[in-house]
């Protein structure tokens, strides 16, 4: 665990007051400016994408699993699908709560950082710093629209297994297993699709690290 996850745990308690600015200011005493938040957030995120393209690829092999069925107990199937699903919708959620996490730290940043080129006397310097804010910002820009991009593809993913799951609890026998397998091939292209979005989004997210630590 990094010293940030450390001392952003200690400080939990601010974060649910809905006090940023205190939090902030707390953390700046350890050393820990909104940057180096912003670093282990994007982090985090970048992290939860990769848990839940592999939470979608082990939930797809269950239900490819599902549809081998010949035959044995129908609800112990039930309930090892109906488990992937639930932890595929909680992977999909922390994803959803990360990307909130970089959205709010991101935001402010950036005003701060924008606030702060009125603090320059050198002309020089202010500028300079200004064409990498603005630089920085479309980065970020662009890896937001990518994470966003990789969120979306989860509903859909995650609406047709809810609906399947509840087919299958709501008939459980050989005939509704056997009219699901209809829908194997929509379910491999939409989770292929998911999975790629979720590379393309870890990838972009690891080229803003870099690109970051250089500034």
């Amino acid at each position: 665990m990094t010293s940030i996850k450390r001392v952003s745990i200690l400080l939990a308690m601010i974060l649910f007051a809905g006090c940023s600015t205190v939090y902030y200011e707390t953390m700046e005493q350890f050393g820990v400016y909104k940057r180096d938040i912003l670093v282990d957030r994007v982090e985090a995120a970048r992290d939860s994408q990769e848990a839940a393209k592999e939470q979608f690829s082990s939930a797809l092999e269950q239900f490819t699993a599902l549809l081998d069925y010949n035959g044995g107990d129908l609800q112990a199937t039930y309930n090892r699908l109906n488990a992937e699903f639930e932890k595929s919708e909680s992977r999909s959620e922390k994803v959803s709560e990360r990307i909130r996490a970089v959205e709010d730290v991101s935001k402010d940043l950036f005003e701060e950082w924008e606030d702060e080129l009125e603090l320059y006397t050198n002309q020089s310097l202010r500028a300079s710093s200004k064409q990498t804010l603005q630089s920085t910002r479309i980065r970020y820009l662009q890896l937001l629209a990518s994470m966003h991009a990789a969120e979306n593809t989860m509903i859909p993913v995650l609406n047709a297994f809810r609906d399947q799951v509840l087919f299958l609890r709501h008939n459980l026998n050989s005939r509704a297993i056997a009219s699901l397998r209809t829908e194997v091939a929509t379910m491999e292209s939409d989770i292929a699709a998911l999975i790629d979005e979720m590379e393309a989004s870890i990838a972009e997210s690891n080229r803003f690290l870099s690109e970051l630590a250089l500034i």
